[in-house]
This record gives C-alpha cells, structure tokens and sequence, in this order.
C-alpha cells in the first residue's frame, strides 16, 4: 500500500509523520473520508470544498485543490481495487506541545483502504452524550474524534452499527459518522445544520434528489417514525430496522427504498455531482 506524504508517494510501512504534529498531539486537523468506485472518487469537488470551509473554521491555511487531487489520482492508481474508502487528512503540521501552532506548514496525508458495499439494513442506538450544536467545531469534519469512537463502541457492544446523538436542546442532531433521516406521514425529514450536525455530501445529494426537508426534530421522534434511514459516503442511503429497543419491520419501507434506488441512480451517473 502507498500513500502521499510531504508531496509524495511513499511506502505505507516507511512513511513517517512527525509525533510533534498538531493534528497527533492535540487534534489540530480536518479531514474527508470519500467512496472511491474502480479507482474514482465520488464527488470530489464537494468534498474539496468542505476540506476548505473546515480548514477555514479551524484557522489553517487554505488546502491547495490541485496537489490534494493528484494526489488523490496517484494513490488511486498505485493501489488498485474496486471499493475504497479515501481519506484525506490536513493538520496544523510540527507544533508545540501546546495549544499554539508551530511556522511550519500543515501536513497532508491521502490514504486508501479496501472496503465492501453496505449492507442495506443496520441498528442504531441513541446515546446519553449530545452535541453542542454552539461547539466552536460544530459543523467541521475534524480530527479531534475521540467522542465518536466512544459513542460507536458503545453502539458496538449493542449490536448496533452507528450511535445517534441529540444536542444540547433534546433535538435530533448526527450519528457518529452518519447523518439521519425519519419519515414522517410519507415525507422525509432531515435535521437542518444548526442543529449541530455536519453538513454531509450525501446527506446534501439525498436531500437534492429525494426533496427531503429540513426540520427541528426532536430526539423522541425516533419512537414515532415510520421509517429511518442513515447517509453518509460509505453507507449511501441505508435503512434502519431498529432503534434501540424499537424495530421497523419491514425496513427498508416504500420511502427509503425508493431513496435508495435514486440515489443509486443518480449517483452511478455522475462520478462527481
């Protein structure tokens, strides 16, 4: 496996990132994970773009577009596969112990593993913990996850696949790695960013596509909801069958499933929509 680093491809097994970087040491970083189909990534330009508004939430210096796709298009080409999960990671680079950064420049990193399609149902749970949708992160896809690697293994350990938070004000926000979707009176609702949650790609595609709303929602709509569905790049649209304790028989229902098959679709058209 090869990876770009510092401007280059390197072996996986030699290449080395500083263990003073910011984004090691105090989570100083961002970063976007993408869906790469026969060695292309989708929906590229979307994601870039995001790169950049969270690099500018953060105070780091504007990603350069250009070096980060060819970078893109060198690790895809050096590492074949059919299905692989991207990931593009952008930190504060060699820094203090501290809180302040150092003068020497961010540090990229362009990553690929293999993956496998989703499977079209999963189980979520809600945990105790919320977002804060005033959190000066809110909205940005940082590396500072340690959160979201405690709530998905508590969702782990009850066999479920992705954990859902509500935030400071007991309204639906985000799953861990995932936005989410309810169906409510056949109409497919969606929490609206101030919410807190992260501005997916897919979850703007789903929206785009599907006519989905945004709306307040709050966290006991999960107890009413005709159907329930995740999105995120991995995933896609993928139903929920159960919430907790409650089960949706019969997921995906008539709504998601025709969400899935759009988003299929629309997406096996155009590699970057």
């Amino acid at each position: 496996m090869r990876i770009w680093l510092d401007g280059r491809l390197q072996d996986m097994e030699s290449a080395r990132v500083s263990v003073f970087d910011h984004g090691l040491t105090v989570g100083d970083g961002i970063f976007e994970t993408l869906k790469a189909v026969d060695g292309r990534p989708f929906a590229l330009t979307r994601h870039l773009d995001r790169l950049t508004r969270s690099a500018c939430g953060l105070g780091l210096p504007d990603p350069d577009h250009d070096e980060i796709r060819r970078a893109c298009t060198a690790v895809l080409e050096a590492n074949p596969m059919p299905l692989g999960r991207l990931r593009i990671t952008y930190t504060g680079g060699h820094g203090p112990l501290g809180s302040d950064r150092g003068d020497r420049g961010p540090t990229l990193v362009v990553a690929l593993g293999e993956t496998t399609r989703r499977p079209d149902r999963t189980a979520v749970i809600t945990v105790p913990w919320t977002r804060n949708e005033r959190s000066a992160l809110a909205g940005l896809k940082t590396t500072s996850y340690a959160e979201n690697v405690v709530a998905l293994a508590r969702a782990h350990q009850h066999g479920a696949s992705e954990a859902l938070f509500g935030n400071t004000v007991g309204q639906l926000c985000e799953g861990t790695g995932s936005n989410v979707f309810v169906v409510l009176d056949g109409q497919i609702h969606t929490p609206p960013v101030a919410s807190g949650c992260l501005a997916g790609i897919t979850r703007a595609l789903a929206v785009e596509w599907t006519g989905a709303k945004e709306a307040d929602l709050p966290l006991d709509v999960l107890e009413r909801a005709e159907e329930v569905f995740l999105t995120s790049t991995l995933r896609d649209v993928q139903a929920v069958h159960r919430v907790d304790g409650r089960e949706l028989p019969g997921a995906p229902g008539p709504v998601t499933a025709k969400a899935m098959r759009i988003f299929d679709e629309r997406s096996g058209e155009d590699l970057d929509p």
